[in-house]
């Protein structure tokens, strides 16, 4: 007996062809557009990343790449963060031979021995997956070298505020020795920022060679020079504009706006047209959390830009749509730095210690004026945002601006000891504070209550070489043959 076959429809065959070509297309097109790739995502992605974590190829730049490739991925984002850091362990460090046999139990030649995405469930506060007792592999006989540290757990080298794998230029026994005994206040507030670099690109803009100083020769303008359509010039925009440093320096409506005359009239400039003159600022801006997403030249992929509602802090419930831009603290017209350093932040942040700033000693200082009106208090984007420099000319111009990428010195927070906390504050009160979780949630309103051993170790071992030094001494005077 013959079995009966259906017979052929050709034409839901071809149905569901195009089906599924219709469905691999659609799906390319999320893909490559950054939308729903997080159904492929193998884990949750660490604060640090989770920003760009729609952007795949910013990491793995090839399918099933080894960990040379990943290296490459992750230096070309952070490779200034490593050189600039001058840490005792260095890749040349686990390079050489003679520490073979450490590498082969933790090979620190590569971020990806650390630094592991999609493993929430051993993935640090730090956003880093090194287990607790990384130190121990290498540092085992630590109790012998150093008695001082006798009794201490392997696990809490890092953990209890003393040490960190990559920057440690806060905590080096030479740096702890020459400020022992130093007072919680070296410096008052306004001393403090009048020490601290300040801006001077109107200085160094002349001679530096960035700034388009032959479209903008730093001469004031008036309201009757306006270059805009008579529809843009709106009453508050027009204020705004000749209250900034925008119009007092030359830089026309026309400048920001119209800034790709064959485009037209661009009614939101972005970051990119702030470039033009403020190339140091935003290519920070973009190495930062609040621009990291807008940086496709590293990632490889065009990204929306960043909102308050996809950040992992607490945010403001009505900035949650919000897109981060430089106006979006900066203000659109009067580019308010003052504004933008304080009231900016608190715009958007609602962790508990944002909240708490204007409650701080830091706050009260900020109303505070010297005499020629020079702004002399503390912000949020001081300590977070803090002045650096940069040099041009073998050190003969020194640029200073604010570094807008706040991964260079937010975590570990040790890293603002130095830049930030010293301008004002001794190293040991420095050291407690940072460590003190509950006196950072109250934003410093108070005292720390966390006493980090590394000064007192510091100290303790001055004083062991200061007693061998004075018995050698007085050993060899008694051993010293008497004059007849």
């Amino acid at each position: 007996m013959t079995s009966k076959r259906s017979p052929k429809r050709p034409g839901l065959w071809l149905l569901w062809i195009f089906t599924l070509a219709l469905g691999a297309a659609w799906m390319s097109d999320k893909l490559n557009n950054g939308n729903d790739r997080s159904l492929f995502l193998p884990g949750q992605t660490s604060y640090g990343h989770h920003q760009i974590e729609m952007a795949c190829s910013a990491c793995h730049t090839e399918s099933f790449a080894d960990r040379t490739s990943m290296q490459e991925a992750c230096e070309s984002c952070h490779l200034e963060q490593l050189k600039a850091a001058k840490d005792d362990h260095p890749k040349r460090k686990f390079t050489d031979p003679r520490n073979a046999e450490r590498v082969a139990l933790l090979d620190a030649r590569y971020c990806v021995t650390c630094h592991v995405e999609h493993r929430p469930e051993i993935t640090s506060a730090m956003g880093v997956t090194m287990p607790g007792d990384f130190c121990y592999v290498c540092h085992k006989d630590i109790a012998q070298d150093r008695p001082s540290h006798e009794g201490m757990a392997f696990d809490t080298c890092a953990s209890a505020g003393c040490h960190n794998f990559h920057d440690n230029r806060a905590l080096y026994e030479d740096f702890l020795l020459r400020h022992l005994d130093k007072p919680d206040m070296v410096a008052d507030f306004h001393q403090g920022i009048a020490q601290s670099p300040q801006p001077n690109l109107l200085e160094v803009a002349p001679v530096m060679g960035k700034y388009p100083l032959e479209k903008f020769p730093f001469l004031a303008l008036s309201e009757s020079e306006i270059i805009a359509p008579k529809k843009y010039q709106d009453e508050t925009i027009v204020a705004d504009w000749l209250a900034s440093a925008h119009a007092e320096q030359g830089v026309n409506c026309n400048a920001c706006h119209n800034a790709n005359e064959e485009a037209g009239w661009e009614s939101t400039p972005n970051h990119e047209v702030c470039a033009a003159c403020h190339e140091v600022e935003v290519d920070s801006f973009l190495l930062g959390k609040h621009g990291m997403r807008l940086d496709s030249e590293r990632h490889g992929a065009q990204l929306s830009a960043m909102s308050p509602g996809a950040a992992t802090l607490p945010m403001q419930a009505e900035a949650a749509d919000m897109t981060l831009g430089c106006s979006s603290c900066h203000g659109a017209h009067r580019y308010d730095v003052q504004q933008a350093a304080t009231d900016g932040c608190l715009t958007c942040h609602a962790d508990d210690h944002s909240k708490a700033f204007k409650a701080s000693p830091h706050f009260v200082e900020q109303s505070a004026q010297t005499d020629d009106h020079a702004w002399t208090g503390l912000t949020c984007a001081g300590c977070h945002m803090p002045m650096v420099e940069k040099e041009f000319y073998w050190g003969e111009v020194i640029w200073q601006f604010a570094n807008h990428n706040q991964s260079e010195n937010f975590l570990p927070n040790e890293k603002m000891i130095r830049p930030v906390c010293m301008q004002c504050h001794g190293l040991e009160f420095s050291i407690n504070a940072l460590a003190d979780r509950d006196l950072i949630e109250r934003n410093f309103n108070g005292r720390p209550q966390v006493m980090i051993k590394s000064m007192e170790l510091a100290r303790a071992r001055l004083e062991r070489a200061r007693e061998a030094k004075e018995a050698a001494a007085k050993a060899a005077q008694e051993n010293k043959p008497a004059v007849n």
